[in-house]
């Protein structure tokens, strides 16, 4: 949680999880005297990220010997001290080494870059233009502040995709595969700015493996003022969550195909949040005081019959003096509607107007000093039934299991753990310890022996690299692993090639266990071929009352598409049909003996090369994305899983999972070859089955499943075999998001593309999608089993 006020300090909720270490039940390395308790670090140290040895590198860079990932950027000149202008010393540090920053670089894995901020204030001038695959990471102990000049001129303090000069609209970056970067631990000032100056805090349109977190955004409160906070046009994300909003016109203007925003406060803005567009938006934890609007979705110049903000899903929200709670263009009509809408827990304090629409004096729902324990807007269906009702009304409550919610009644959240309170002692590398990250030196057995060893004992940091494993690597219970720039461990060899014969690469955890396991900042990789190979398989549990102690926080998965994994556009081209571009069976297998708590998780088979100017399409094979067996709980906070031949995610024989939002897309290839090639259907793991010669990938498969709720779903199809004349006509395939009768799911915001029926019961078409236009996309509003 953050603090609310203007000071410096954050209170970061990570902070719960550093008890939770002492737990675990695995036996402790054998170094170990004691296991990790609440921290050592003294009141005046630095954040330990900064005092540690740096020996990170980038082994595919071109010149991985002299290429610097760790920045310090006080090594390059800035000093901090509030007064003088460290602009040009923090954008060197940004391209120092030949980085991808300009619009003739799309995308690049070679060049990472951590920069860190030390305790301090940065008086910023001009935009810090943030470079692909970019950490800005300040000290989490004292978090800087990055303060605008009063003559600050540019779009943003911080930018991450900058316009182009000429006026054009263009952009460095394709604003879909704006991927890899993060901004956390800062203040963000723009007080010193004239309050006329409509300046942006951060410029944050960026796609996938993307996160914003524990940020505070300080804005004039004069009642003229123009300033915004964050500004996102456009995108295809994500994850933000721990953001604190303090005066301004607009603290967040927002626009992207769909996100998921946690933990989220406003204070005096005239516009706490202000809709451009989107397919679908999860906001799950809001707090707004003070403000004239709460969520003002009329803007973006959309007519008040057909809102461009297609689907928003608030729930878990507290709003205190706000005239307005929501404001919407679409009348009520029943008919074509500007935005489904879904209310869940939703707390008004003197708010006259709950949801309003724009011209008129009639509330669609009064507001008052209440709590809307449920409410929607859209067409709502329910079993085998095809035929959708429109409602402005109450409908089904969420499933909301008591092990998924919060000592409030709220869904439990969980801040990306940094252990702020450790010291550098406390703190062990793998390189340090034998291993190599050089992206070809066998590292699985060092990284075992540093797992043997340290889990439980030690906070076990990678170090930037690519640490390449040829057989299964065991991570015990009790493990805590930290990553540079996203570390990867990156699977190959005999041992992963034999699709009828699958192997784990990473099994964190055995059956049965229980404990702390918590990644951040890691990437999951192969070498092609590797058909056989299951990346992760999830076992372990969080103990009992430590709710999101088995978790991962900005841990993603790519398959192919890169420098280092042998399919690329040189092995891999778009129209080729190629056996050794077949990249992983299975990305992630949640046991059901297991529990996670996954947070900006990204499991995706690459469909372009990152490392070509162009962004070069690829054609890589992946068999599935993720597979979950648990029996809860389970959170999936704004989690996507991408273009797997059989499923994006089966979820089968599954209890209380609460996800939202979930993204998904299926290959671009198929039908050529047609789900399930090149793989095989596998009865043992619980595969769907396919018959036909034209079949493709499911986006959301669901069997044998209760105490279930997804709260907003994106399912696109946006190609048939590499062809995307199908997407207007909404026949790139059949159905994409099938439950079986047998399951207890309530779904909420649903929203497709490219795709002929919504939702599929038993396999059986049932809603068709083109009733369901709303924008550009398809929304159902509300679907649950026909007993709700």
């Amino acid at each position: 949680m953050l603090s609310s006020n203007r000071g410096p300090r954050l209170l970061l909720s990570a902070l719960g999880t550093l008890l939770a270490a002492a737990s675990s039940v695995s036996a402790l390395g054998s170094n170990c005297t004691a296991a990790l308790g609440s921290g050592t670090a003294g009141a005046s140290d630095p954040f330990w990220l900064e005092s540690i040895k740096h020996q990170g590198t980038a082994p595919f860079n071109p010149d991985p010997s002299t290429y610097t990932v760790f920045r310090n950027v006080k090594d390059y000149g800035a000093k901090g001290d509030g007064t003088t202008d460290d602009t040009a010393a923090i954008n060197t540090a940004m391209t120092d080494g030949n980085r991808c920053g300009s619009a003739s670089c799309a995308s690049s894995t070679l060049t990472p870059a951590i920069l860190y901020f030390p305790a301090g204030t940065y008086v910023i001038s001009s935009a810090l233009d943030q470079a692909y695959y970019t950490q800005m990471i300040g000290d989490a102990r004292t978090p800087p502040t990055l303060k605008a000049s009063a003559g600050f001129t540019g779009f943003a303090l911080i930018d991450a995709d900058p316009y182009i000069p000429g006026g054009s609209g263009a952009e460095w970056y394709v604003n879909q595969d704006n991927f890899y970067r993060s901004i956390r631990n800062f203040v963000i000032d723009l007080t010193a700015i004239p309050p006329s100056s409509a300046v942006n805090g951060i410029h944050w349109q960026v796609s996938q493996s993307t996160s914003l977190f524990n940020v505070i955004f300080n804005m004039s409160d004069d009642p003229a003022t123009e300033h915004v906070g964050m500004y996102m046009e456009n995108g295809s994300g994500g994850f933000m969550g721990d953001l604190v909003f303090n005066g301004g016109n607009i603290a967040v203007t927002i626009g992207n195909q769909q996100f998921t925003v946690r933990n989220l406060t406003i204070n005096n803005a005239k516009q706490a949040i202000s809709g451009i567009w989107d397919w679908g938006f999860t906001y799950q934890g809001v707090t707004i005081n003070n403000c004239g609007v709460g969520f003002n979705l009329t803007t973006g110049g959309m007519s008040k019959d057909n809102q461009t903000v297609g689907s928003e899903l608030i729930i878990d929200a507290v709003v205190t003096n706000t005239p307005t709670f929501i404001l919407d263009s679409s009348p009520a009509n029943g008919g074509l509607t500007g935005g489904s809408l879904v209310l869940s827990n939703i707390q008004l304090t003197n708010v006259t107007t709950a949801v309003g629409v724009i011209g008129s004096t009639d509330a669609v729902l009064a507001g008052g000093s209440t709590t809307i324990d449920i409410w929607a807007q859209g067409f709502t269906f329910s079993g085998t039934g095809a035929t959708g009702t429109f409602v402005q009304d109450k409908v089904a409550a969420p499933a909301k299991d008591s092990s998924l919610l919060d000592g409030s009644g709220r869904i439990f959240g969980k801040t990306h753990p940094q252990y702020e309170s450790y010291s550098v002692d406390q703190i062990i590398s793998v390189k340090d310890n034998g291993a190599k990250g050089d992206g070809t030196t066998d590292d699985t057995k060092a990284l075992q022996a540093v797992f043997d060893t340290y889990a439980g004992c030690k906070i076990i940091f990678f170090d930037a690299g690519a640490y390449y494993i040829t057989s299964t690597l065991n991570i015990p219970a009790g493990t805590q692993i930290v990553g540079e720039a996203w570390s990867t461990i990156l699977a190959g060899g005999t041992a992963f090639s034999d699709m009828t014969n699958p192997t784990v690469a990473v099994q964190v955890g055995n059956s049965g266990d229980t404990g702390v396991m918590e990644f951040t900042d890691m990437l999951f990789s192969t070498v092609g071929p590797s058909p056989g190979v299951i990346m992760v398989e999830w076992n372990v549990h969080d103990p009992t009352g430590q709710q999101g102690a088995a978790g991962m926080w900005d841990t993603h998965f790519r398959f192919g598409g890169a420098t280092g994994t042998a399919m690329t556009s040189k092995e891999c081209p778009q129209t080729s049909r190629n056996d050794a571009c077949q990249a992983s069976y299975l990305g992630l297998h949640l046991t059901s003996g297991s529990s996670a708590y996954l947070e900006g998780t990204w499991v995706w088979t690459a469909d372009h090369d990152l490392d070509t100017n162009e962004s070069t399409n690829i054609t890589v094979f992946s068999g599935r994305g993720i597979l979950s067996e648990s029996q809860g709980p389970v959170w999936m906070i704004g989690t996507a899983s991408e273009h797997a031949a059989l499923y994006q995610y089966n979820i089968v024989n599954a209890k209380n999972h609460w996800i939202g939002f979930a993204q998904t897309e299926t290959p671009y290839y198929q039908p050529s070859p047609s789900a399930p090639g090149p793989f095989t259907s596998n009865s043992t793991l619980n595969d769907p089955t396919y018959s036909g010669t034209a079949d493709s990938a499911w986006g959301i498969n669901i069997v044998g499943t209760s105490g279930t709720t997804i709260f907003g779903a994106g399912l696109y199809s946006f190609f048939s075999d590499w062809d995307q004349s199908c997407v207007p006509t909404m026949n790139c395939q059949a159905g994409v998001f099938n439950i079986d009768s047998k399951s207890s799911v309530n779904v909420y915001g649903l929203s497709t593309l490219g795709i002929t029926t919504q939702l599929n019961v038993d396999g059986n078409a049932v809603v068709d999608a083109k009733p369901n236009v709303a924008g550009y996309q398809e929304t159902m509003t509300y679907w649950g089993p026909a007993s709700s």
